[in-house]
């Protein structure tokens, strides 16, 4: 656990690594706390009527203990099983099981359409799913094209296309011998889109979850504290969800309350914060941007708030301070390496516009465009990080290609790119400029879209925005905003340049957008991030037609 000292620096001085040689996530996160405390709430799962109930650490343990038996029929170590689920209990359980008998977890996003999950489950040779009724029924029709999948386990009962799975729990002991793993064993396999080509699956560690740790604790004020107990609407599916909340909460032994809402509303996330006593939340900035827009009379007091995937803009800290009374604190990573960079109000104010610092135990750096050194202060390169690093991935699934392009040496040292733009602040933050194909070349200035997006934020007809770089054939490319408006705007010519000269007159004049679009659905990621590729596509079929 991180240390809390006066400053920053003197708490990365005081922070020190403790990998142990033999680790594994599932014992960790579950039969250890059993062990100690076996009756202390592990999850409290809330249904969509608002009924919870509260599952232990003993309970986890138990119920785990029988999955394990039950997968051994079809798996043996190393073997990769897929979890098809929502927020529920059954996630958690089946992420222990796994990594207790030695075995890969797949996690996959509900929201998945078939081509997703048949790309997923055929490259990673997945031999079970573990899924529900309407996971079971999609999955049934990829069946043929899936010849390494042995069983489906659905824990809503048995069907045409599945098991019950917890039937055939109910027949095994609750008492299961954990297979020794390494701390450098396999045990997550999750699939990231990246900016091109196929997604591609980042394997990662044991350790994995020990690399976490110290960007979880940050980020959240020095998690845990007494009283302690963490939400979040990110799907367990997402590293987000998963690594971020659900198993460091557990491996502390915090509280999760798993809730993830059929379609999320300010109104609800606010009523359940209330209602469970959530101290603690991990908040995509999508969904704090909607949670601005129906702000309730009354503050909602939270411990700690901790956001991550796009740049928080000043207007939503200050916002956030007013609402939650404290701090929104901002992390970064990738799936690949994550939780490297944090902000930590205990320590240091917030710098809007600037992500954080490089979190204790992770050497996070800026690197030219060749590649070959070190960037100076206030220059403006690709963000890095040092390897080796206990929150790194091992490697991506069956693409040793890729996995090497991902790595450059400077003066003996590797380094991980993580594909982002970047720069240092004089503060010694890091500074979030945007991904390699976002950055915007219009005219000889190079335009990260981040600050514009979160100025048009500031427009009170404004919900979303997207901002890409349009074909122009004067200046390579022009600032094109789209824009997703609040209910009670429409568009027109005259809003559109009104929310133009918005940007204008609060941004550089270069950075302001010349072509402003209405839409009706921004195109997200299921993880909440506007799919700026699909706003490329559109702005380039617009420039072919102008």
């Amino acid at each position: 656990m991180l240390t809390q000292q006066s400053t920053i620096m003197e708490t990365r001085q005081a922070f020190a690594w403790a990998v142990p040689d033999n680790y594994n996530i599932g014992v960790d996160i579950c039969d250890r706390i059993a062990a100690k405390n076996p009756d202390n709430p592990a999850i409290i799962a809330v249904a969509e009527d608002g009924s919870h109930r509260t599952h232990s650490f003993a309970d986890l343990r138990a119920a785990s203990n029988r999955l394990a038996h039950v997968l051994q029929e079809w798996v043996g170590r190393g073997d990769r099983i897929a979890v098809l689920l929502p927020q529920c209990v059954e996630t958690a359980t089946a992420h222990i099981a796994i990594t207790k008998m030695g075995c890969i977890s797949l996690p996959l996003f509900t929201l998945f359409g078939p081509e997703a999950l048949q790309h997923r489950l055929k490259d990673s040779g997945a031999r079970v799913v573990i899924t529900n009724q309407a996971g079971a029924e999609q999955l049934g029709r990829l069946r043929a094209s899936l010849p390494d999948l042995s069983v489906i386990l659905s824990i809503d009962g048995a069907g045409d296309n599945a098991k019950d799975m917890h039937a055939l729990c109910a027949t095994q002991p609750d008492t299961f011998a954990p297979i020794a793993t390494r701390a450098d064993d396999p045990a997550i396999l999750i699939y990231t889109s990246g900016t091109t080509g196929a997604p591609k699956g980042a394997l990662h560690a044991h350790r994995v979850l020990l690399g976490h740790l110290p960007g979880v604790e940050m980020s959240h004020d020095f998690f845990p504290q007494p009283g302690d107990r963490i939400w979040t609407p990110a799907d367990w599916a997402w590293i987000g969800g998963l690594l971020d909340v659900l198993m460091p909460a557990l491996h502390h032994g915090v509280p999760v309350v798993a809730c993830r809402f059929a379609k999320f509303s300010a109104k609800a996330a606010f009523d359940l914060i209330r209602t469970h006593n959530i101290r603690n939340a991990f908040l995509p900035p999508t969904a704090l941007k909607l949670m601005r827009l129906d702000t309730p009379d009354a503050p909602v007091t939270m411990r700690s708030v901790a956001s991550g995937g796009e740049t928080l803009g000043k207007e939503l800290i200050a916002w956030g301070q007013q609402v939650f009374g404290t701090t929104i604190n901002e992390f970064y990573g990738q799936t690949e390496c994550n939780m490297i960079v944090s902000s930590c109000a205990a320590l240091e104010p917030a710098e809007p516009g600037v992500m954080g610092f490089a979190v204790p135990g992770h050497t996070v750096a800026v690197v030219d465009e060749d590649r070959a050194r070190i960037c100076a202060t206030g220059e403006e390169g690709s963000i890095a990080v040092r390897a080796p690093d206990p929150v790194m991935f091992l490697e991506y699934w069956n693409n040793p290609d890729a996995t090497a392009a991902k790595f450059i040496t400077i003066d003996g040292d590797q380094w991980l790119l993580t594909g982002d733009k970047g720069g240092t602040a004089a503060s010694g933050r890091i500074r979030f400029i945007g991904r390699d194909d976002d950055i915007i070349s219009s005219g000889g200035y190079r335009i990260g879209p981040a600050e514009i997006e979160d100025c048009l934020l500031t427009h009170p007809a404004v919900t979303l925005a997207g901002v890409v770089g349009k074909p122009d054939p004067i200046r390579g490319a022009v600032v094109a905003a789209y824009v997703q408006l609040a209910d009670e705007y429409s568009g027109s010519d005259a809003l559109a340049d009104n929310i133009a000269k918005h940007v204008k007159s609060r941004l550089a004049a270069y950075e302001y957008p010349r072509v402003v679009r209405f839409i009706n659905d921004m195109p997200m990621t299921t993880t909440g991030k506007i799919i700026r590729a699909d706003l490329r596509q559109r702005a380039a079929k617009e420039a072919e037609n102008d």
